[in-house]
């Protein structure tokens, strides 16, 4: 078939995916405009701000925050769907839904806390990503970059973490399997990434490349396992990782979005994958830097085999390069990828307008089921038990730390166990003195500990003084530690084996909150169990099943 050199740069214009943002200027936004009309690009990848996006937040610049983000959004999409002559495939991050880009949109729980669900409790994670999906088709969004199939089994990793659904590659092949399909249910397009897995790494790809030692027999038992099982189970999209495999690179240090042999021989051919791939963000400073010239990144990530190229910076001089460079077959089969990736997502025939509401209610609804089976019990020294009798004898005394005492776990908690409530916010309005004073003369101290941050940097942001004040009451008070937070921030807190009780409740949402002090006062069964393997002593759950080899520092 013969094509004119216009219409070839068309459709090559289908493969660019650049990041737009709900808190652009005007001219940013006139700016896209002109991309989507003149080039005809494929979509769009929405970001909140320039300021958070991928590689930018090392940067420090404050990122502003807008309560009507959703409805800017809703109307950025419309405008930029008006600029196009073929239909946009509109994509955002949306891992724990459209919280993780926009503020005030429902949240919902982060995969490590899903992966706590028992295996029988899989279809939470359906209806996880099936209400997800619907959240992001009343935005106006038909393409969910989610969820992550790597399997999480380095504690240091600085970026997956508390983004995986765990380290067991069978529940996290289910798992991912399980959100994809609640998504695909309503007709929204999903994505299984960091292929081949960033699970095993030490390195942010955002700011650097991390190298993966495994050789191909070793990636095929583990990091592939969960890649494997959604081809079987035809995942729309695999992202490609920033990311080093020398054993597939002849030793070399090349990035997987950049090799051939990570996406033509092993995903393609090896892997029998024929859906469609997308880079990872090429704004990220693994493989950003790499070239000079303009238009030579988005035309060696084409080349190794990727078919959208996301968060391309570079828009008319990789056109221009895929276009000197690229065989008519090889561009017309990644345009006929996007084109059936369109088509499935319903957009082809010109509707793509929003569709639904958000409905918060259902959010919570199913937020409140995965509290009720997620939390996770560590050590149970008769906890429940100690509380009401240290109560009973005023020797009960409750200690919150970075929220204050009007939070709705200690809320639940008074219904029954009503005792002295003491209350650690920040180092600049807290006296950590004045509390341990306060705290002398109790013998049982209930604890909340509310984790600052999902993210490991700089111990999760837990301060020092308050570290030091859990090591003491560990070793001089019988203490029941509540964690809501990151399970990896667990291994920081010294003396932590000394607990007469431990549970693991990972959100701070007012639903985990509130089933927590209702399981505890009730002596409920807590059916969480640990999905990552965490420095702990090897302790045992109620059922007297051991949850792994951990050991407390």
């Amino acid at each position: 078939m013969k094509i004119t050199a216009e219409a070839l740069r068309q459709r090559i214009g289908q493969f660019f995916f650049p990041a737009v943002f709900i808190n652009d200027t005007e001219e940013n936004i006139q700016e896209t405009e002109r991309l989507i009309k003149e080039y005809n690009i494929g979509g769009l990848t929405f970001f909140h701000s320039r300021a958070s996006a991928a590689t930018n937040y090392e940067s420090k610049k404050k990122v502003v925050f807008n309560d009507d983000s959703y409805e800017k959004i809703k109307a950025l999409i419309v405008r930029y769907q008006k600029a196009a002559s073929t239909p946009l495939l509109i994509s955002i991050d949306a891992e724990w839904g459209l919280a993780m880009r926009i503020e005030k949109t429902p949240q919902y729980p982060y995969a490590i806390t899903l992966g706590a669900l028992p295996e029988n409790k899989s279809h939470l994670v359906y209806e996880a990503g099936k209400q997800i999906g619907l959240d992001l088709k009343a935005a106006g969004i038909q393409y969910n970059l989610s969820p992550l199939a790597d399997i999480n089994n380095n504690p240091n990793n600085p970026v997956i973490g508390y983004r995986s659904f765990g380290e067991n590659k069978e529940k996290v092949a289910d798992f991912a399997v399980e959100y994809l399909k609640g998504m695909s249910e309503v007709g929204v397009l999903g994505c299984l990434k960091h292929f081949p897995g960033h699970g095993n790494t030490n390195v942010d790809s955002h700011l650097g490349l991390p190298v993966l030692k495994e050789t191909l027999d070793e990636l095929m038992e583990n990091e592939l396992y969960p890649f494997i099982k959604g081809i079987e189970n035809n995942v729309d999209s695999i992202m490609i990782g920033h990311l080093a495999v020398p054993s597939l690179n002849d030793g070399k240090d090349t990035s997987a979005t950049l090799s051939k042999a990570v996406i033509q021989d092993l995903l393609r051919d090896k892997l029998g994958y024929d859906g469609l791939v997308i880079s990872d963000a090429l704004n990220m400073h693994s493989v950003s830097k790499l070239y000079e010239t303009k238009g030579q990144l988005e035309w060696e990530a084409f080349n190794a085999g990727n078919d959208v190229l996301c968060f391309a910076e570079n828009v008319p001089e990789g056109i221009e390069a895929i276009y000197k460079n690229a065989s008519p077959d090889r561009i017309f089969e990644s345009y006929n990828r996007i084109m059936k990736a369109k088509e499935k997502a319903g957009i082809l025939s010109g509707n793509t307008a929003a569709s639904g509401e958000l409905d918060f209610e259902k959010t919570s609804k199913i937020n409140l089921e995965i509290a009720q089976n997620a939390i996770t019990k560590i050590i149970d020294n008769s906890s429940s038990e100690l509380a009401f009798e240290s109560q009973k004898n005023n020797k009960l005394a409750k200690l919150s730390l970075y929220k204050n005492t009007e939070n709705t776990f200690f809320k639940t908690l008074n219904t029954k166990l009503d005792s002295p409530e003491f209350a650690f916010e920040n180092p600049e309005v807290s006296d950590i003195t004045a509390i341990k004073k306060g705290l002398e003369n109790f013998e049982t101290i209930l604890i909340s500990l509310f984790v600052p941050k999902a993210k490991p940097l700089n111990n999760f942001e837990i301060d020092n003084e308050v570290l030091n004040l859990l090591s003491e009451l560990l070793q001089t008070k019988k203490c029941i530690v509540f964690v809501f937070g990151n399970p990896y921030a667990l291994p920081l807190i010294p003396n932590l084996k000394k607990a007469s009780g431990l549970i693991e409740v990972y959100q701070d949402f007012e639903e985990f909150q509130k089933t927590a002090g209702i399981q505890f006062l009730e002596k409920n069964t807590f059916n969480g169990v640990l999905p990552v393997n965490i420095d702990i002593q090897q302790v045992k759950t109620q059922d007297n099943q051991n949850l792994s080899t951990y050991k407390f520092l």
